[in-house]
């Protein structure tokens, strides 16, 4: 089959590429405002939009449910704008790791973070980079991952019995401390799960939101985990979902010249520590990744007759977002598969937001599957389908990512096993491949070694 023809692509000029980067990313913030516009009349957005900003926003807080449709999604449109003013104003690319960030964002804006509760860790992450005298671009990471704590900031400010103004002051005073220790810890952590989990912030957030409940608990302060969910918009928000994929499907093949070509040596990577795909395979590959994931991701969720709410979008939006950033289809899927196996044998319900979360935001362990192997990876998404159901109650709520939380330990428990399994049975291939040279060596060459004086 003739390849299509197309004009030279926009990625050999930096420059132009940067621009179409950040046009991708206003781009779908404007498409989020039109759906907003759809569900939501003017005044119904802004009345939404208060409650969220004053509401507590610990897991699982649907922002569909809490307020509606159409201030969940102007919520998350603003939440990019912001993240996008911050990194422009860091004068560093846009690359596959914040690329990852914006999507992850837009996602949990759907369902606990918002403009209140993420200012103040960012502002706490940008003093540590202050009393530091380093640049701030070097944390920009920390700081946009970081937001992970923002309901945090809302649960003292708004859930924790003070006055208004005065939580609203300790609830900021909070978030900042946040920020302060968050990129110190988050650089210490990585070694924990030694990159196996690409949630590492989601990993460090969980320890230190499990050391202020521990704080509360201590003053007979208890958090509740909430389940607060919404249903009945499958119909909508799969023609919203499918036609974004599409975009990005088309948008990916434009610029990778009307083809295929280069995507199976992307599938060859193992996503370990989260490689920046558009660095190493550029723009055109990686949005292409980035459609076929949130096709693969939101059929799943259609197949097992889940809702498309506002935590399952989430979900959805952070694994397309990593596919700039440590995930493809061939590294995800057996994860998803492994946790999809658990549920069935356990009798989970698996049209519920919770499996869902799990099968979604366990994608966080992909590269073991992309580093060790489909069964490797589908014991991985088991065994964290195990763990997951566990650990909120660490933190109750108050880490948005419970499930790179887990995913941390999941790694941390399975990666230490495969490693030695891996290096016992490289020993047997390697002593197959030297037996046989040993065996054919001449007879008098052995007599001479034998009669050598060495």
């Amino acid at each position: 089959m003739e390849k299509l023809w197309f004009p030279p692509l926009q990625e050999e000029d930096p420059l132009i590429t940067e621009k179409i980067k950040y046009s991708i990313a206003f781009l779908f913030s404007l498409m989020l405002v039109g759906l907003a516009l759809h569900f939501n009349t003017l005044e119904e957005i802004w009345q939404g939009s208060l409650k969220i900003l004053i509401s507590p926003a610990n897991l699982v807080t649907d922002y569909f449910k809490l307020a509606n449709v159409g201030a969940a999604f102007i919520n998350a449109a603003l939440m990019i704008i912001k993240s996008l003013f911050i990194i422009r104003s860091t004068k560093v690319s846009l690359s596959g790791p914040l690329f990852a960030a914006i999507f992850t964002i837009a996602g949990f804006s759907l369902f606990g973070k918002n403009l209140f509760n993420s200012i103040p860790i960012i502002v706490g992450v940008l003093l540590y980079a202050k009393l530091t005298r380093t640049p701030f671009k070097n944390y920009l990471l920390s700081a946009l991952y970081g937001t992970a704590l923002g309901p945090l900031v809302s649960e003292v400010a708004f859930n924790s019995g003070f006055s208004f103004f005065t939580g609203i002051f300790l609830g900021c005073t909070a978030g900042v401390i946040v920020g302060l220790i968050l990129p110190p810890l988050s650089r210490h952590f990585a070694s924990f799960h030694k990159g196996f989990s690409l949630y590492n912030i989601g990993f460090t957030a969980g320890i230190i939101g499990m050391a202020f409940i521990a704080f509360f608990r201590a003053y007979g302060i208890e958090v509740d985990t909430v389940y607060l969910v919404s249903h009945g918009y499958n119909q909508p928000l799969s023609i919203y979902l499918y036609s974004l994929f599409i975009l990005l499907f088309s948008g990916g093949i434009y610029l990778n010249g009307g083809s295929f070509s280069g995507y199976s040596n992307f599938l060859n990577e193992d996503g370990r520590g989260g490689p920046d795909f558009m660095e190493r395979h550029g723009l055109g590959l990686t949005l292409l990744n980035m459609a076929l994931l949130g096709v693969l991701t939101t059929t799943f969720v259609l197949i097992v007759r889940g809702e498309l709410n506002g935590p399952v979008i989430g979900g959805i939006f952070t694994v397309v977002g990593f596919g700039a950033f440590g995930k493809h289809v061939k590294n995800v899927f057996p994860i998803l598969l492994g946790v999809l196996l658990v549920g069935w044998l356990t009798s989970t319900e698996l049209s519920s937001t919770s499996f869902l979360l799990t099968a979604l935001f366990g994608t966080t362990l992909a590269p073991i599957s992309g580093h060790y192997g489909v069964i490797a990876g589908i014991l991985a998404g088991s065994l964290h389908m195990v763990i997951v159901t566990n650990i909120s109650y660490l933190h109750a709520g108050m880490n948005l990512y419970n499930n790179g939380f887990s995913g941390g330990f999941t790694a941390a428990i399975i990666v230490p096993l495969l490693e030695v399994v891996f290096f016992h049975k490289n020993n047997r291939k390697n002593k197959e491949l030297i037996k046989p040279i040993i065996n054919t060596e001449p007879v008098e060459d052995l007599e001479k070694t034998k009669n050598s004086p060495e």
